[in-house]
């Protein structure tokens, strides 16, 4: 973003009186901020600060953190929604904790230490567009790349394959082939999810943007060919899914061995 840019994303928020005194970060997140979003697109800005800011248009948003709540700002501008969430530096600390080696190692995903929320700060992070506080964003980087964010992602999504697969070959054996086509897309989308994750890229609760993110990081296991081909289901014969269901289940377990979850 060049400066002007910068300050067409600051104008509206400074009107309305959103960046408190003592802002340590502010960055536009989501898809906005990785050139993905449409004239129908939300704008998502997080604002970092160190004390909590409340006013009486304010949301609060729970969380599993100390204090235990975000607070947020809806509005309006630029023919477009706006949500500002307001994180306090010590909650991201805490978020970190979280993903920590030592939490790691003692076992778990992220389905298990991080909350909704608490997960997509960290995977909008890298690919988050600062407005404020550069070398804070920068250093936040850093520690994500430090920490076991990645692995716990990972395994997490690499757990859920695991568990579709044997859902869709129980199923498959059993003779129920509409449940099983079910079960097979799963575990491709949860192996697909792996891979992207393994390369630093984020978001397997937006399957939407899977596409995308698969297109960013371009994994050198399967091309985007072939993944498009299974991700539409091309080749699948309603009449007789059986053999679908077995290639998509054959490249799964593949794909599952050519992660790297260190």
């Amino acid at each position: 973003m060049n400066g002007k840019a910068v300050e067409d994303w600051l104008f509206p928020l400074r009107e309305r009186g959103l960046i408190p005194s003592g802002v340590l970060a502010a960055f536009v997140v989501g898809s906005a901020a990785r050139g993905w979003h449409n004239a129908r697109s939300d704008f998502d800005v997080y604002i970092v600060a160190c004390a909590e800011r409340v006013s009486p248009t304010s949301c609060s948003v729970p969380v599993p953190l100390e204090p235990p709540c975000l607070h947020t700002e809806l509005f309006y501008a630029q023919g477009r929604r706006w949500e500002v969430t307001y994180w306090l530096e010590s909650q991201i600390d805490q978020i970190f904790d979280k993903v920590s080696w030592e939490a790691f190692e003692s076992g778990g995903g992220t389905e298990d230490i991080l909350a909704l929320r608490e997960e997509l700060f960290l995977a909008r992070l890298g690919t988050c567009v600062p407005l404020l506080g550069a070398d804070w964003v920068e250093r936040s980087r850093a520690r994500l790349a430090a920490s076991a964010f990645r692995s716990c992602a990972v395994v997490r999504s690499l757990g859920a394959t695991d568990d579709a697969v044997e859902d869709a070959l129980g199923q498959l054996e059993a003779g129920d082939l509409e449940s099983a086509t079910i079960s097979a897309r799963m575990a491709f989308g949860h192996v697909i999810d792996a891979l992207l994750e393994s390369l630093g890229e984020y978001g397997s609760h937006l399957p939407k943007w899977r596409p995308n993110r698969f297109k960013a990081v371009a994994p050198q296991a399967v091309s985007f060919a072939e993944y498009w081909r299974i991700e539409t289901m091309q080749g699948y014969d309603a009449a007789d899914p059986a053999p679908w269901i077995k290639e998509v289940l054959t490249l799964c377990q593949d794909l599952a061995m050519r992660v790297d979850t260190s």
